[in-house]
């Protein structure tokens, strides 16, 4: 845990395309730990907006940002686009070796591994795209949230909420997230017990895997194309 009295800063990457829930959910734990300042960083402050429309705008721009003492990092089908972006990845890897933590959520793991940055490391990423870790030279990990020393990957999604309170716990205490949960009141009870792949009916699941099968492909084309300008056995992946 961090000393309360030390002031903590907080940033977002924002990106066109991102899953809003892999910002927002987070957002609402992330924003609320006390004595800190939480914002949203992007290439340029002009709106950008999500995989299903909606527009959000960053605060300022990657080279307004501050050294951060945590870093997070959001995925969604926009990921794809910044896997080669440069202004990019080098802001993700100056800001994680200063960073006292860094959280990524859903493909945010694919932009850290792109980075180079997953090596060595235990993560875990959405399902569909969990069997490129390995190509970025990190072990994966089929749990929600995956802690690896200061670094905290959340699965798909809403798991970012449940990565951000494991990560505001280790930053402000237990006592810190539980107050934040219950002003949230997030207590998930969900009608359909569907969530992960070994839950879901078949059907849905082929269902689904159908619907991202193009974007998986890209992804996968990319990460063995990276992996081999990182210098890691693709062949491993």
């Amino acid at each position: 845990m961090i000393p309360p009295e030390t002031h903590l800063q907080i940033g977002s990457l924002l990106f066109d395309g991102l899953d809003q829930i892999d910002l927002t959910g987070p957002f609402e734990v992330l924003s609320r730990i006390p004595n800190a300042t939480y914002r949203v960083y992007a290439k340029t402050t002009d709106p950008v907006r999500d995989v299903k429309g909606l527009k959000l705008t960053p605060d300022a721009t990657l080279a307004e940002a501050p050294q951060l003492d945590v870093l997070h990092v959001p995925g969604g089908f926009g990921q794809e686009a910044l896997m080669d972006d440069e202004e990019v990845l080098g802001w993700l890897q100056q800001q994680a070796a200063g960073a006292g933590s860094v959280f990524s959520v859903c493909t945010g793991a694919l932009l850290l591994g792109a980075a180079g940055l997953l090596r060595g490391r235990r993560a875990t990423t959405h399902w569909a795209s969990f069997h490129l870790l390995p190509l970025f030279g990190a072990t994966a990990v089929n749990e929600r949230v995956v802690v690896d020393g200061s670094w905290v990957f959340a699965a798909g999604v809403t798991a970012g909420i449940d990565g951000a309170l494991r990560l505001a716990a280790e930053l402000r205490g237990d006592d810190v997230a539980r107050a934040i949960q219950l002003y949230m009141q997030y207590a998930p009870e969900p009608p359909f017990d569907s969530g992960t792949p070994e839950r879901a009916p078949g059907a849905i699941l082929d269902q689904a895997r159908r619907a991202v099968a193009d974007i998986t492909a890209r992804r996968e084309a990319t990460a063995r194309r990276v992996a081999g300008r990182l210098g890691i056995d693709a062949a491993k992946g």
